[in-house]
């Protein structure tokens, strides 16, 4: 051997001892086989940053959300649209509202399969059965429509009790929800799916139903005023935040019994920021977030992600690059090994080297719009689509409004560079601000 293919092997060989121990297979080094992840996709309803102890909220503590934190990586700048139903679209599809037409919760009937590629058509050619559970309010037709092959519908926020009209569809047949409390029916449903598909690759979409309101008692809530159960009060929603990271707990460690968690990689986001109709502003670090959900403020946006992938994902890191939902797509077709739909502009771009802990290339800037309002945001400046800049040095808190006559040479080059980016993503027809109301927004 000389001194060449001695170099050139001790490189395969180092390779291949940094994959993690269920990548690695007994084959000749000229053969490499990799198995795909399970992927569990859960997103949670409402919560933001102030909901989970991880994230600095002040509520009360998220136990088990906290562990897969600390043996998985947070990203700490994660942006959504701050509403439900745009911000499933473009986590599904991997394309920001103005392209399909989804900008806003009355909107989803624009969309159709047959201009529409959701996760399950990419992943299930490279192998993968699709189910998913939960909230499906908003986007049009039924999950099946979109390549789902299996599914449980949850009807709508507030049915979480047994009342004449509480129900669900497991593909395609209603059942009534009776003396059962959804979250439970929905967390069996994900269980009972993971069990049966363990011995392949499964992707599963989990839309919880937690912390959307209104919020009611859950089996937990301890007895007391019986007005106590049905109106809102700071201790149910505390009560629905420890539920629903109960129910977190519960899915990874029916994911550890069924010796699967190695290959099995979990990714925790939530949809929007936190409700104000269902709880007051909470505290991130002891200070007050600055937005809630239906603002185009910090708080309405940035959201609480994890991802935990054990023996992969970094643990106990936190990762300060930009994501939005529109990532999704790219990053979990790359980690499935699977073809990104052609002729069709996504706008995602993938993070899956950092799940790996690697560095990748991470975003330059993300974009959030609602109801044709609109902003573009790099890590120290926001753009809105009606011209106000904003230095955004102390958010989530607060964001300091430049004076549109300033001179001072980073506003000015932040603002040619922002608007630069918006002018090229943004169709001109597009570009004329909305009127429909928003709440609390700065400079719309």
């Amino acid at each position: 051997m000389n001194r060449r293919e001695f170099v050139r092997n001790f490189a395969l060989a180092g390779a291949a001892v940094s994959l993690p121990r269920w990548l690695t297979a007994a084959a000749p080094a000229t053969a490499t086989a990799i198995e795909k992840p399970n992927i569990v996709l859960i997103l949670a309803d409402d919560l933001g940053l102030d909901g989970l102890s991880c994230t600095g909220g002040n509520r009360c503590q998220t136990p088990n959300i906290d562990a897969l934190a600390a043996t998985g990586t947070r990203f700490e700048y994660c942006y959504a649209t701050p509403l439900c139903g745009p911000s499933r679209s473009q986590l599904l599809t991997g394309r920001y509202p103005f392209r399909t037409g989804m900008t806003g919760n009355d909107t989803g009937d624009v969309m159709k399969p047959a201009n529409e590629i959701m996760l399950p058509r990419v992943l299930k050619p490279a192998g993968y059965v699709t189910g998913q559970v939960g909230k499906w309010q908003q986007l049009p037709l039924q999950p099946s429509d979109w390549g789902f092959d299996e599914y449980l519908r949850f009807q709508g926020s507030g049915k979480y009790w047994a009342t004449q009209d509480a129900s669900y569809i497991v593909n395609g047949q209603h059942t009534p929800l009776g003396d059962k409390y959804m979250p439970d029916v929905m967390h069996d449903f994900a269980a009972d799916f993971i069990t049966r598909h363990k011995d392949r690759p499964f992707f599963l979409y989990y839309a919880m139903s937690e912390v959307h309101g209104p919020i009611l008692h859950t089996p937990d809530s301890k007895e007391g005023d019986p007005a106590r159960r049905k109106n809102f009060s700071e201790t149910l929603y505390v009560d629905n935040l420890k539920y629903m990271d109960k129910l977190v707990g519960k899915l990874v460690a029916h994911i550890d019994k069924l010796g699967i968690r190695e290959k099995t990689l979990i990714i925790f986001v939530a949809d929007n920021g936190t409700a104000p109709q269902a709880a007051p502003s909470g505290l991130v670090d002891g200070k007050k977030l600055d937005g809630h959900k239906k603002t185009m403020l910090e708080g309405g946006s940035r959201v609480p992600m994890i991802v935990n992938w054990k023996g992969t994902t970094p643990a106990g890191k936190v990762c300060h690059d930009l994501t939005d939902l529109s990532d999704f797509m790219p990053t979990l077709a790359e980690i499935a090994s699977a073809e990104l739909p052609k002729k069709v502009t996504i706008d995602g771009q993938s993070f899956a080297p950092q799940i790996k802990g690697e560095q990748g290339t991470p975003r330059e800037w993300v974009y959030v719009e609602l109801n044709g309002r609109r902003y573009v945001r790099d890590p120290n400046w926001k753009l809105t689509g009606t011209g106000v800049l904003s230095d955004m040095s102390n958010a989530p808190f607060a964001e300091k409004v430049i004076p549109a006559d300033t001179n001072e040479g980073a506003a000015v080059l932040a603002r040619k560079d922002l608007q630069g980016i918006l002018d090229r993503l943004i169709p001109a027809k597009l570009r004329v601000p909305s009127t429909k109301p928003s709440d609390d927004t700065v400079g719309e």
